[in-house]
């Protein structure tokens, strides 16, 4: 079904019967996370309410305008405006009179040791404090290190008014940009963190829309309720592990170029195994965004101050080898440009490199800590002339990094190119035509960053080809 046919379908909505009617709901933040959950929930028959402290942005979301790309969330978003189901204000006093249950969506940004910055957090829970009345629940969603609903607990009985009784819960988020419309809509499991019986019961009403959907496809969305710690971990403890998969494959990728084998078929062959699967196995250039690396990173400093660093010592290991995939593409354009090699690497200078891609995943204009960038900051700081193209993220590309080269089109990048090299596997990329692509670039090769092209097209288009993760060049 598809998310436009969601009403229609008879999920519950502001008609319902009183005993079946949807809880009304805030999210407090209206960026990436608070603005996909409050649309979808909108859809789902809910009273929404989006609070944030920039009147610009709520200004643009109140007339249907998003501030970044997410597929049929621009959709969502203006269907909820036109039913009266969906608006958005900077006023905390308008969300907590227009709302039973607030979710916390704000940013927890990395701070320089590392750990998770919770300014937004603590001025969001007092910002709608003082405004509570009666029973309401004030449930997390916000990534956070492990404790901090107990804190936020505290946090609370300091600043609500005393007919108030406010309680917390946790509920962490999954979202895969690019995905995040159907990581709300249909999750893979709901995990609720909360300490008594009437949270959980609230929670299960704010989820009747989500299990009922599931039910007319066929499906069973599994609830895990546990306490907070555990709640607040899992996000934390998923990404840690897919950051884990994704550099494992990378440093046997070292391992496979070193030795003359292809890590393509040995990701193939390890995938197999059921015990392992073949997701995240994909070598490259490593993960980036604006989830992975700081959490990984959050989770090594919280753990360091509840006496067990050593436990997640290895995630430190993780972080190097990601990073050492960006400066392995720098190495290998030196190589495949012939240039003399200094003591900081190789000297670009006079060299002319097409980077194709920014974000650092196809369908997002996230350029958050994008491999593709990274690398297009070393080429530029080796002395290369780098021209960037991105289907979606040229502009926020050009806004964190002016001082790179930006192309509007493919063809405009890669024009009079000595070496073009792919950092993001988006579909323009994979599908372009190496033969077309020959005609324009002054030297024919390239580096597949993400391994997504077709090797054996490019190699008989006369390219230079070579991917990450194995010796020879095709």
């Amino acid at each position: 079904m598809s998310e436009s046919g969601l009403l229609e379908s008879g999920l519950p909505g502001p008609a319902a019967p009183a005993d079946r009617e949807p809880p009304r709901l805030s999210f407090l933040g209206t960026g990436y996370l608070g603005t996909t959950y409050a649309a979808c929930y909108a859809e789902l028959g809910h009273q929404v309410i989006g609070l944030d402290v920039d009147p610009v942005k709520v200004a643009a979301l109140a007339a249907g305008q998003l501030p970044f790309h997410e597929p049929g969330l621009a959709e969502l978003v203006r269907r909820g405006l036109d039913s009266g189901r969906l608006r958005f204000t900077t006023d905390p006093a308008v969300a907590a009179a227009g709302a039973d249950v607030h979710f916390l969506c704000v940013g927890t940004p990395q701070r320089p040791d590392g750990g998770a910055d919770l300014g937004q957090v603590a001025a969001a829970v007092q910002a709608i404090a003082p405004h509570l009345h009666g029973r309401t629940l004030l449930v997390g969603k916000s990534t956070v290190p492990v404790g901090t609903a107990e804190w936020i607990e505290r946090l609370l009985r300091k600043h609500v008014p005393d007919d108030a009784d406010a309680e917390v819960a946790w509920c962490p988020e999954f979202l895969q940009e690019g995905h995040a419309v159907d990581d709300v809509l249909r999750p893979d499991r709901i995990v609720v963190g909360a300490r008594g019986e009437w949270a959980r019961r609230t929670l299960d009403r704010v989820h009747r829309g989500v299990h009922e959907l599931a039910a007319r496809e066929g499906r069973e969305i599994p609830v895990l309720e546990t306490d907070f710690a555990t709640a607040e971990l899992v996000k934390t403890a998923a990404n840690a592990f897919l950051a884990t998969k994704i550099s494992f494959i990378n440093a046997m990728a070292e391992l496979c170029e070193a030795a003359g084998a292809d890590v393509a078929r040995l990701a193939e062959a390890l995938g197999h195994d059921e015990r392992i699967g073949p997701h995240f196995l994909r070598a490259g250039v490593g993960f980036g965004g604006g989830c992975l690396p700081k959490d990984i990173r959050a989770l090594q400093s919280r753990a360091e101050q509840l006496g067990a660093g050593a436990a997640v010592r290895f995630l430190h290991e993780v972080d190097l080898i990601n990073q050492r995939r960006r400066e392995r593409v720098l190495q290998l354009a030196g190589e495949l440009l012939d240039c003399v090699a200094g003591p900081a690497g190789p000297e670009l200078t006079g060299t002319r490199i097409a980077v194709l891609g920014a974000t650092f995943k196809p369908d997002s204009d996230d350029v958050r800590d994008a491999p593709a960038l990274a690398v297009a900051r070393l080429l530029h700081g080796a002395g290369a002339q780098v021209r960037v193209y991105d289907p979606l993220g040229g502009a926020n590309a050009r806004r964190s990094h002016p001082e790179l080269g930006y192309a509007e089109r493919l063809e405009q990048a890669c024009a009079g190119a000595d070496l073009v090299c792919v950092l993001t596997e988006w579909q323009e990329f994979r599908e372009a035509d190496p033969a077309a692509l020959a005609r324009l670039v002054n030297g024919r090769i390239v580096i597949d960053g993400r391994n997504c092209l077709d090797r054996g097209a490019w190699g008989a288009a006369g390219w230079t080809y070579r991917g990450l993760g194995w010796k020879e060049v095709a």
